[in-house]
Protein backbone atom coordinates (compact mmCIF):
# COMPACT_ATOMS: atom_id res chain seq x y z
CA UNK A 1 0.00 0.00 0.00
CA UNK A 2 1.07 3.64 -1.15
CA UNK A 3 1.86 6.06 2.28
CA UNK A 4 -1.49 8.03 1.81
CA UNK A 5 -3.30 4.87 2.11
CA UNK A 6 -1.21 3.64 4.96
CA UNK A 7 -1.69 7.20 6.78
CA UNK A 8 -5.50 6.99 6.29
CA UNK A 9 -5.94 3.54 7.93
CA UNK A 10 -3.83 4.27 10.81
CA UNK A 11 -4.68 7.78 11.43
CA UNK A 12 -0.74 9.12 11.54
CA UNK A 13 0.83 11.54 9.13
CA UNK A 14 2.63 10.84 6.18
CA UNK A 15 5.29 12.95 7.55
CA UNK A 16 5.43 10.78 10.41
CA UNK A 17 5.59 7.67 8.89
CA UNK A 18 8.35 8.76 7.28
CA UNK A 19 10.24 9.95 10.40
CA UNK A 20 9.67 6.12 10.79
CA UNK A 21 10.95 4.95 8.48
CA UNK A 22 14.27 7.17 9.12
CA UNK A 23 14.56 5.86 12.53
CA UNK A 24 14.21 2.41 11.45
CA UNK A 25 10.91 1.47 13.21
CA UNK A 26 8.93 0.82 9.78
CA UNK A 27 10.57 -0.33 6.46
CA UNK A 28 8.67 0.15 2.83
CA UNK A 29 9.77 -1.27 -0.39
CA UNK A 30 10.25 1.12 -3.41
CA UNK A 31 8.31 0.65 -6.70
CA UNK A 32 9.81 0.98 -9.73
CA UNK A 33 8.82 4.84 -9.48
CA UNK A 34 10.38 4.97 -6.14
CA UNK A 35 7.14 5.50 -4.57
CA UNK A 36 7.32 3.89 -0.87
CA UNK A 37 4.94 0.36 -0.91
CA UNK A 38 4.07 -0.75 2.57
CA UNK A 39 2.93 -4.74 3.48
CA UNK A 40 -0.20 -5.19 4.79
CA UNK A 41 1.59 -5.65 8.19
CA UNK A 42 2.51 -2.34 8.44
CA UNK A 43 -0.58 -0.85 9.35
CA UNK A 44 -0.13 -3.29 12.88
CA UNK A 45 3.32 -2.14 13.11
CA UNK A 46 2.42 1.57 12.83
CA UNK A 47 -0.40 1.00 15.92
CA UNK A 48 2.28 -0.40 17.69
CA UNK A 49 4.65 2.44 17.58
CA UNK A 50 1.64 4.83 18.78
CA UNK A 51 0.75 3.16 21.57
CA UNK A 52 4.65 2.72 22.64
CA UNK A 53 5.26 6.55 21.90
CA UNK A 54 1.42 6.87 23.95
CA UNK A 55 3.60 4.77 26.31
CA UNK A 56 6.03 7.57 27.12
CA UNK A 57 8.91 5.15 24.78
CA UNK A 58 11.62 7.10 22.56
CA UNK A 59 12.04 6.67 19.32
CA UNK A 60 15.39 4.61 20.18
CA UNK A 61 13.65 2.31 22.98
CA UNK A 62 10.91 1.31 20.23
CA UNK A 63 13.47 0.60 17.77
CA UNK A 64 15.29 -1.85 20.43
CA UNK A 65 11.76 -3.05 21.24
CA UNK A 66 9.66 -3.63 17.93
CA UNK A 67 11.98 -6.80 16.92
CA UNK A 68 10.80 -8.70 19.85
CA UNK A 69 7.76 -7.70 19.22
CA UNK A 70 5.12 -9.38 17.33
CA UNK A 71 2.96 -6.83 15.63
CA UNK A 72 -0.38 -9.16 15.49
CA UNK A 73 -0.94 -9.80 19.16
CA UNK A 74 1.38 -7.30 20.44
CA UNK A 75 2.96 -10.34 22.56
CA UNK A 76 6.45 -11.14 23.24
CA UNK A 77 8.67 -12.81 20.29
CA UNK A 78 11.21 -15.27 21.02
CA UNK A 79 14.17 -12.64 20.38
CA UNK A 80 12.85 -10.88 23.84
CA UNK A 81 15.50 -10.58 26.09
CA UNK A 82 16.09 -10.52 29.60
CA UNK A 83 18.00 -7.17 29.36
CA UNK A 84 15.04 -6.01 27.40
CA UNK A 85 12.31 -7.04 30.07
CA UNK A 86 14.98 -5.21 32.14
CA UNK A 87 15.21 -2.08 30.38
CA UNK A 88 10.70 -2.17 30.14
CA UNK A 89 10.76 -2.44 34.01
CA UNK A 90 12.72 0.45 34.44
CA UNK A 91 10.80 2.26 31.93
CA UNK A 92 7.16 1.90 33.67
CA UNK A 93 9.38 2.27 36.60
CA UNK A 94 10.19 6.24 35.18
CA UNK A 95 6.29 6.39 34.21
CA UNK A 96 5.53 5.78 37.42
CA UNK A 97 7.62 7.94 39.07
CA UNK A 98 6.21 10.76 36.74
CA UNK A 99 2.68 9.76 37.76
CA UNK A 100 2.97 10.23 41.45
CA UNK A 101 5.11 13.59 40.58
CA UNK A 102 1.83 14.62 38.61
CA UNK A 103 -0.69 13.43 41.44
CA UNK A 104 1.24 15.59 43.86
CA UNK A 105 1.42 18.58 41.21
CA UNK A 106 -2.82 18.58 41.45
CA UNK A 107 -2.83 17.97 44.61
CA UNK A 108 -0.96 21.24 45.36
CA UNK A 109 -3.08 22.93 42.88
CA UNK A 110 -6.21 21.60 44.49
CA UNK A 111 -5.12 23.09 47.80
CA UNK A 112 -4.45 26.47 45.98
CA UNK A 113 -8.04 26.32 43.86
CA UNK A 114 -9.85 25.81 46.90
CA UNK A 115 -8.06 28.52 48.80
CA UNK A 116 -8.57 31.11 45.93
CA UNK A 117 -12.09 29.94 45.88
CA UNK A 118 -12.74 30.60 49.82
CA UNK A 119 -12.60 26.48 50.43
CA UNK A 120 -15.45 25.95 48.20
CA UNK A 121 -14.19 23.89 45.37
CA UNK A 122 -13.21 20.42 46.10
CA UNK A 123 -10.17 18.62 43.82
CA UNK A 124 -10.63 14.94 42.01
Amino acid sequence: MRIGELARRTGVSERSLRYYETQGLLAADRTPGGHRDYPEGAVDRVIRIQEFYAAGLCSSKIAELLPCVRDADGGPSETATPRLVSDLAAERDRIDRKIDELRRSREVLDDVITAAAGGTVSGG
